[in-house]
Formats: structure tokens, sequence, C-alpha cells
């Protein structure tokens, strides 16, 4: 059965974007021995993913995706992607991406289906991934804590979320992992 998973990392002070929409602070702590091997782990059980405009829109530009495709599938290989927008967005060439807007409820049925038991990996950002938890469709939340404080920017969920359930936590170098199931009630 696909779980349906936000992970992401934050500051300390709960910010998963600085101001101007970037991620770059993030690169530059230390993760531990076995990140990447993690890292292969978690994508070998992701079998669909979703994010929002603004976060597709940095990994275009960090990446220079649409002059360079090829490191998309470097990192996400050929797992379907649905993008929430309201404006018109370039699609990167090769890559299966989904342009979509309005209510999550009937593309969360598509990423269940497309993930063929899999799990459905919400990549952000947190008012995307809030709007999953609102129509009870998050199941786990996998948060890395960075030991980094941003002061603003874009926050880690921009609304009030009950119901957590520590499952997890390691250190991963300079990490602290966190992870948490949603209950339901």
């Amino acid at each position: 059965m696909s779980v349906t998973q936000y992970l992401t990392a934050t500051s300390i002070d709960g910010y998963i974007a600085d101001p101007d929409n970037s991620l770059d602070w993030l690169f530059r702590i230390e993760q531990g021995e076995g990140a990447k091997e993690r890292w292969d782990d978690f994508m070998g059980q992701v079998g669909s993913m979703v994010m929002g405009a603004t976060t597709y829109e940095w990994c275009l530009a960090h990446d220079d995706l649409l002059a360079h495709p090829e490191k998309w599938h470097e990192y996400y290989a050929d797992r379907p992607c649905w993008v929430f927008s309201h404006r018109e967005l370039p699609a990167i060439p090769g890559v299966d991406l989904r342009f979509v807007q309005g209510d999550v409820a009937p593309v969360h049925e598509q990423l269940v289906v497309a993930a063929g038991g899999r799990n459905v990996w919400l990549v952000g950002g947190g008012e995307l991934v809030g709007s999953f938890h609102d129509a009870g469709l998050l199941d786990e939340l996998r948060v890395q804590v960075a030991p980094v404080t941003l002061g603003a920017g874009a926050p880690l969920l921009p609304r009030r979320i009950d119901g957590l359930r520590l499952t997890d936590m390691h250190r991963n170098g300079q990490f602290a992992e966190l992870t948490y199931v949603v209950t339901r009630s």
C-alpha cells in the first residue's frame, strides 16, 4: 500500500527555503556517512512525486534543467511528477511531468495509481503539503532539521497540524532526522 509522505529539510526555526525561495543554504551543511545510501533507499520506495510551482521553478533554475534534463533523471529517474501551478511553466524535455491545479484529492488518486504500490513523495512546498493534510491524504512527515536559522522564508508547514506521532529519529551528520506518522481521529 502506498504511503503519502513529505520528506524535506528545515532550518531550526522552521523554514524550508530562505526569503529568496532558495535552498542553497541546505547544501552547505554536512550530511553523515551513508547519506547517499539512505537517499537511494528512500527513492527506491517512491513511485510518483508532486511539487508546487515554486519548488519546480527552483529545481529548473538551480540545475539548469531545461538545458540539462539528464540531471532530473539522475536525481529522480523516470518517476512521474505532478506540478501544481496556476501559471504556465516550461516542461523539462523527456520528463514525465503533469501540470495541474485545483483540488489535491483527484490528483492524489492519480499519484497512487502511478506509484504502483510504492510511495507518493510530496516534495514541497509546505502549503501544498498542507493541502494534502487538509484532505486527509498525508500519512508521514520525514523532516531533516538543519543546524541553521533563516529568520524568514517559506515555512515547513504554514498551518497547525495535530496528531503527529514520532516513530523514528537519528543523526545524519549535522542533521537530526525525525519521522512522524500522521494519526487521524
